[in-house]
């Protein structure tokens, strides 16, 4: 009954999870064209989704609990082994652990898409309040003067 029971949980996880790696693939474009309109649509899903897949992974965790074995995949293996549906429950569950890594993929390369962005923004506010100016010659030889900070109102 409970190889029943775990089975369902994690089929329960697979079309969520898809949605998830969807919404991800779909805020790297958003950021990458730097088109804030669809991604406060995008956050507001991909929370609730992952509120969503951390319930039932709870709940997945209090029946291997329950049973006496570990929370991890070591576990799902023992009820697996011991099942008829063993082979099911495994595949499932190598299913969902794809998109989950898939997932973590695509949301590392958004962080990095985002961290870019924050860099690229400073630097631009930065030259623009005339802080950290570029290496710029006269006809001297001397660096130029643009290093006085100046209020955007004035640039």
């Amino acid at each position: 009954m409970h190889d029943i029971t775990l089975l369902q949980l994690i089929e329960d996880d697979l079309a969520p999870t898809q949605e998830l790696l969807d919404l991800l693939q779909k805020e790297a474009v958003a950021l990458h064209s730097r088109d804030l309109a669809p991604l406060e649509g995008i956050l507001a899903r991909k929370q609730s989704l992952i509120v969503l897949l951390e319930q039932q992974g709870l709940r997945r965790n209090n029946l291997l609990a329950s049973l006496g074995l570990s929370a991890d995949r070591a576990g799902v293996q023992a009820v697996a082994a011991q099942s008829p549906n063993g082979d099911v429950i495994m595949q499932q569950l190598n299913v969902l652990t794809q998109l989950m890594d898939a997932c973590q993929k695509v949301n590392e390369t958004n962080g990095r898409i985002i961290q870019v962005q924050q860099h690229v923004t400073a630097n631009q506010v930065r030259i623009l309040m005339g802080g950290d100016s570029p290496s710029l010659y006269d006809n001297r030889g001397a660096t130029s003067p643009l290093a006085k900070p100046r209020a955007l109102s004035q640039v």
